[in-house]
């Protein structure tokens, strides 16, 4: 299973660099309170004061630590999935929405502690270190080495419970779909064919789902992670805080850009990793 997990990698990889300016401007959107009256307009508004001010490379802001992180995120992601999955199917080899529903949920708080909430710390700073009059972090390994000097490796470890819940829902909420879909769309046969753009809808379609379950958690770890993560004394606070300053449309902030690019993101991953995994079937005889 090595090889499908670096497969999941190489799909994130080549997903991120696509549309990583989607994730810059929901960033931003999330991070922009309404208190000191908002920066941004809305999504135009941001992407135009963004190029205006540090040009189109400005949207690119953050990316290395997305992209170094997308690659171990989706191997991990991948790897506990097959491994929980091959554990859970039936003997007939077929796994149900439900179980398909833990397996995402087990990948999904994989990931979190192992990748994602070190590398979305990151990533938040940076945009936010980005919008302050004078940035301080000159790079991506840089920036990691100020974070932790000034706040140990704590600091790389914060709003772990937001990105937890928000891992596990996302990939539990996804794979729940996306297994459904699959299960559907094959009926009795369980060996019939998925052709890669139904295999991509089906993945626009979980990754959909995730967006509108999920939003608000992804609003409260983007908050939990950014320069102003002080304020907040912990994940249930910085909602009760949220809701009582800004009211409840504040936790579907950045929807529209995080739509965009989560579901390309899941389509593209799942269609590389299906495919990938047909041919080393083919090669290796893996099932």
């Amino acid at each position: 299973r090595q090889n499908l997990t670096e497969t999941g990698g190489i799909a994130g990889g080549i997903e991120i660099c696509i549309t990583f300016p989607t994730e810059y401007v929901k960033t931003q959107l999330q991070l922009d309170e309404k208190a000191n009256p908002p920066k941004y307009r809305g999504i135009s508004d941001c992407v135009k004061q963004t190029v205006n001010s540090h040009g189109v490379r400005g949207l690119y802001r953050g990316l290395s630590s997305l992209l170094y992180g997308s690659i171990p995120k989706a191997a991990v992601r991948f790897g506990v999935f097959e491994f929980l999955s091959n554990k859970m199917r039936d003997e007939t080899g077929k796994l149900d929405s439900k179980r398909g529903f833990l397996c995402g949920l087990g990948a999904g708080v994989a990931e979190a502690v192992v990748v994602v909430c070190p590398m979305e710390t990151v990533k938040v700073k940076f945009i936010h270190d980005q919008t302050s009059a004078n940035p301080k972090y000159r790079g991506f390994f840089h920036g990691v080495r100020e974070i932790v000097r000034t706040e140990g490796l704590k600091g790389t470890y914060q709003g772990l419970t937001a990105t937890v819940l928000k891992q596990g829902s996302n990939q539990a909420i996804r794979f729940y779909v996306m297994t459904s879909l699959r299960n559907w769309y094959k009926g009795d046969n369980p060996d019939k064919a998925i052709n890669p753009l139904i295999t991509g809808t089906f993945g626009a379609f979980a990754g959909a789902a995730s967006v509108f379950g999920n939003t608000p958690l992804d609003v409260i770890k983007t908050r939990m992670q950014g320069l102003e993560a002080h304020k907040y004394k912990s994940t249930l606070d910085c909602a009760v805080k949220i809701m009582k300053h800004e009211g409840p449309k504040a936790f579907y902030k950045g929807t529209v850009p995080r739509l965009g690019r989560v579901c390309m993101d899941v389509a593209i991953v799942f269609i590389i990793y299906e495919e990938v995994v047909k041919v080393l079937n083919v090669v290796w005889k893996t099932d």
